[in-house]
């Protein structure tokens, strides 16, 4: 039984994160490495691995979770190998070399605990998504795991005057240092910004990226935000 399922099975650890097919992540646990990951996110682990719901460096800043753009997350310490998914959704890793990125919380899937990290509004979006939107900003010198339904895309937006527009339900994270605004298409209200219900788009520009996934559908957020 053991020769069909061989090409599924573990490579050799040649990262702290990495992917194991699209879909899992991989990650390399070593005592004093601790790693925040959601909450129910584990789907295995070899070696000695121990969990921390709650943990205080997150119920420091519980209140910007009450703002349900936020995800619950459990501190994870130990010595072994640790797989997380969030069911099926493809995962992407990232490896910050002292630099920063803006995640949306429902896309957040773990990240190295000592890593710098906080919850803020994005500014300039309020009177266009009615509350405004909330992102989780990751600084510093580790790794970090996202989520995307579906393959995402990653837009250069090249450091000039044009502007990238983005579907908010399709955002998955920014460069933190390009600037964000809102932007209604009354014409196009029917036909853009399905999955918010809302016909804006968020506009961006100057140096960094955007990323980017093929699914605008809400839902997708409220059943994660569960």
């Amino acid at each position: 039984m053991n020769q069909p399922l061989a090409g599924f099975a573990p490579a050799p650890v040649t990262a702290r994160m990495e992917n194991h097919g699209n879909h899992m992540l991989k990650v390399a646990m070593q005592s004093g490495s601790d790693l925040f990951a959601r909450v129910g996110s584990m789907v295995a682990y070899e070696g000695f691995v121990q969990y921390e719901p709650n943990p205080p460096a997150v119920r420091q800043i519980a209140r910007d979770w009450m703002t349900g753009e936020g995800a619950p997350l459990m501190k994870c310490s130990g010595d072994g190998l640790l797989y997380l998914a969030d069911y099926g959704a493809d995962v992407v890793v990232i490896n910050l070399a002292g630099d920063a990125i803006s995640v949306n919380a429902t896309n957040l899937l773990a990240f190295d605990a000592h890593l710098t990290w906080g919850v803020e509004r994005v500014k300039g979006l309020a009177k266009f998504a009615g509350q405004g939107l909330w992102n989780t900003r990751i600084s510093g010198q580790g790794w970090v795991a996202l989520t995307s339904r579906g393959k995402p895309i990653v837009v250069d937006c090249g450091g000039g005057e044009d502007e990238t527009y983005v579907d908010p339900d399709a955002l998955v994270a920014w460069s933190p240092n390009l600037k964000v605004k809102g932007k209604r298409s009354f014409k196009a209200q029917s036909l853009i910004g399905r999955g918010s219900g809302e016909a804006y788009q968020m506009a961006f520009s100057g140096t960094g990226i955007v990323v980017v996934q093929p699914s605008e559908d809400s839902t997708d957020r409220l059943r994660v935000r569960g």
